[in-house]
């Protein structure tokens, strides 16, 4: 995705941050062309800081649940926010410990003297009260929690009209340099709205371009699932998620790899839960133009159900742009789109190309052939978003 300008962001990061609210926005800049410095307080390039999951699992108030790790790229004793366009920071109990660090503080507070973006979600509008930034009527939304200090603050607290839950928030709101979003399910609407405050235009669509398929099921990779979703909805894409024995508004649980020291193969653990969009009786290949199968375990509970396979069938024999995460492209290979074509693939999935008779390439990035779109992990999601947007036939240029 080439850009004439070229943008900096900064994501100001923690333990405990937000998993879904850190990665989706760092994947979606660096998948067009955006750099991207993460740092954490006393921490240098190359350490790490832990992420949670916030979901609801049935309790009034939400479960945090400890997921993966970043690793930071940058040293935070070297920033210069002159060198920057935005600051994100992320949800998340990180804030808690941030809002009381003078210089993370005086970071934030500088940003907002030079006029520059500011992007929140969900807890972090705290750093926005302790650098003083809502002073004055400065509208803002957030965690509901937060209404109280948000006004004490000077700001004015904002909700979405007839929201009854959480899920149903899709708005963001920007005033002056300051965008603020409720939590992750906004992150479409709110990643969107980042794009076009850092001056970036997206390219038209045809119809049936705009149109996109998720297969999925219990257990689908987090960030397969979520960061090109929201990306997806970012671009003004119609994007759908449907399982075969789950219907509109139910959830299937999602988990994220997590590679642990001295261990030969990542940890599984619970990530937050995803809202299918579609029943499968709804589904009409016709009114889609690609099909993306993200990894985790659930391609093993599709690759057994009949109607999945069928379904990947159909979009076949439309010629149809298919896209595969890990181990997604096991059910390509079932129904015979890997036959022939070079295939982006990691270890465990060698085996799996070979007999589909794909080509095996070792990737870090993505691997585009004709119409078919993989990507070894989901560590490699910013090249299959890009590669993705260019087989869909979007761009976004700044």
């Amino acid at each position: 995705m080439g850009s004439s300008v070229q943008r900096s962001a900064l994501l100001l990061c923690g333990d405990y941050m937000e998993a879904y609210e850190t990665i989706v926005p760092l994947y979606i800049l660096q998948s067009f062309g955006v750099s991207v410095h993460c740092v954490s307080p006393d921490r240098t390039a190359g350490e790490r800081c832990v992420m949670a999951a916030h979901d609801f699992t049935g309790l009034e108030l939400y479960t945090e649940l400890v997921v993966d790790q970043l690793t930071l790229n940058y040293s935070f004793d070297d920033v210069t926010p002159d060198s920057y366009d935005v600051i994100i920071i992320p949800g998340g109990r990180f804030t808690e410990i941030l809002s009381a660090d003078e210089r993370c503080v005086d970071l934030v507070a500088r940003f907002a003297e030079l006029k520059k973006l500011i992007f929140t979600s969900c807890h972090s509008q705290v750093m926005l009260m302790a650098a003083g930034a809502l002073a004055g009527g400065v509208k803002c939304t957030a965690f509901e929690s937060m209404k109280p200090l948000i006004e004490l603050s000077g700001g004015a607290w904002w909700q979405q009209p007839g929201i009854r839950s959480m899920f149903e928030i899709t708005d963001c709101v920007r005033d002056g340099n300051l965008v603020s979003m409720v939590g992750w399910p906004t992150l479409g609407h709110g990643v969107r709205v980042l794009l076009e405050c850092l001056g970036g235009q997206v390219s038209s669509l045809e119809e049936n371009q705009a149109s996109v398929l998720f297969l999925i099921g219990d257990y689908v990779e987090d960030y397969g699932i979520n960061v090109p979703f929201r990306a997806l909805q970012a671009l003004g894409c119609k994007v759908d998620a449907v399982t075969p024995n789950k219907k509109k508004g139910e959830m299937c649980a999602t988990l994220v790899y997590d590679l642990e020291e001295g261990r030969q193969l990542p940890a599984e653990k619970r990530g937050h839960n995803f809202l299918v969009t579609a029943s499968w009786d709804d589904v009409c290949v016709d009114d889609y133009g690609c099909v993306v199968v993200p990894g985790g375990r659930s391609p093993e509970l599709l690759v057994m159900n009949p109607k999945a396979v069928a379904l990947v069938k159909k979009f076949a024999e439309k010629d149809k742009v298919f896209a595969a995460i890990g181990q997604g492209k096991l059910l390509l290979a079932a129904t015979g789109v890997l036959k022939g074509k070079r295939c982006a693939s990691g270890k465990g999935m060698k085996v799996m190309v070979k007999v589909a008779e794909g080509e095996v390439v070792v990737s870090k990035g993505c691997v585009t052939d004709g119409k078919l779109v993989t990507a070894a992990s989901a560590s490699d999601l910013p090249a299959f978003l890009s590669g993705l947007s260019t087989a869909l036939g979007v761009s976004v240029m700044f």
